[in-house]
C-alpha cells in the first residue's frame, strides 16, 4: 500500500483528511511538504499507522495520540491525564496580557496550570514578569516541566491546591479552572480527558467561586475562563466580593470568561 492509498483509506475511516494526514506525519516523522513528496512511496509502517487510526476511531483525541497541541502559534507537549488546550483559552491569555502590559514587572499566579500553556505563553510575552503556577495533578506537573524545558521557561510550577503552598500577593491571578457541572453529559472525546480538569462541582461554578474569594485577598486583578451559562451567578459572586468586572465572549458568541479588578486598596 502506498502512502497515498493509506491516506485515502484512513480519511474515509475517520471521516477526516486532517486526522489522516496528521497521523501520517507522526508515523513518518515528517512535515507536510515532505509528506506530499512521499505519496507514491510504499508505507513501511502500515500496521503502526492503522493502529493509530483505530485509537482515534475509539475516541482517543488526536492530541493524545501525537502528544502535542498547538496554542498561540506554539506547539506544546500533552498526554493523557492533562487537559487538551482549546482555542478559546487563547482569548484568556490575550485578556490577561492586556492587563499585564500596563504593569511594570507583573507578578502573576495561575491556578490550575495543566500542561503549562497559559503561564508559559504569558512569560514569552512578558519577559520582566514573575509567574508562579499551581496544580494538584502530578501528571500535570510532569507535563508542564517538559514544556518549561522546551521553551526555556522560568515559570515556577508547584503541586498544590489553589495557592496553598504559594506565599504573597499578586498583580494578577489567572485561571482556566474546572467549570462543568458534575452531572453534565460529555461527548465521547472529552470523556478521555481528566475529570479533575473538567468538573467544577455539583453546580459547576464552585471552584470559580473559591478562586474569586481567594483573589479578593491576594490579587489586584483576576482573569478566568467560565462556562457559557455562568455569567449571572458569577456576576453575583464578583459583586459580593468587591470586584469591578467585564465578561467577554468567544468567537462563537458564547460568554467565555471575565476580567475583574479588585476594589480593595490593601491586601492581607
Amino acid at each position: 500500500m502506498t502512502i497515498f492509498e493509506a491516506f485515502k483509506k484512513a480519511s474515509e475511516e475517520t471521516s477526516s483528511r486532517t486526522v489522516a494526514k496528521e497521523l501520517l506525519k507522526f508515523v513518518l516523522n515528517t512535515d507536510e511538504s515532505n509528506l506530499i513528496l512521499k505519496f507514491n512511496e510504499k508505507l513501511k509502517d502500515e500496521k503502526e499507522y492503522f493502529k493509530l487510526i483505530e485509537r482515534f476511531k475509539n475516541s482517543e483525541p488526536l492530541e493524545y495520540i501525537v502528544e502535542k497541541a498547538s496554542f498561540l502559534d506554539r506547539e506544546f507537549f500533552v498526554k493523557k491525564g492533562v487537559l487538551i488546550p482549546r482555542f478559546e483559552t487563547e482569548i484568556l491569555v490575550e485578556k490577561t496580557l492586556e492587563i499585564a502590559k500596563n504593569i511594570k514587572n507583573p507578578k502573576i499566579c495561575e491556578i490550575g496550570f495543566g500542561s503549562g500553556i497559559i503561564s508559559i505563553s504569558l512569560e514569552k510575552e512578558l519577559p520582566n514578569s514573575k509567574i508562579i503556577a499551581s496544580d494538584i495533578s502530578t501528571k500535570a506537573l510532569e507535563v508542564a516541566k517538559v514544556n518549561a524545558s522546551k521553551f526555556n521557561s522560568k515559570v515556577s510550577f508547584i503541586k498544590c491546591a489553589y495557592m496553598d503552598k504559594i506565599d504573597g500577593n499578586f498583580d494578577i491571578i489567572v485561571s482556566n479552572p474546572p467549570y462543568i457541572k458534575e452531572d453534565y453529559k460529555l461527548d465521547k472525546w472529552v470523556k478521555n480527558e481528566p475529570d479533575m480538569a473538567l468538573f467544577g462541582g455539583k453546580d459547576g461554578h464552585e471552584i470559580l467561586e473559591n478562586i474569586i474569594i481567594l483573589a479578593k485577598k491576594r490579587a489586584k486583578y483576576l482573569a478566568c475562563e467560565i462556562g457559557y451559562d455562568q455569567k449571572e451567578i458569577l456576576s453575583n459572586i464578583l459583586d459580593k466580593n468587591g470586584f469591578v468586572y467585564e465578561f467577554y465572549k468567544d468567537l462563537a458568541g458564547f460568554d467565555r470568561g471575565f476580567v475583574a479588578m479588585n476594589k480593595r486598596e490593601n491586601f492581607e
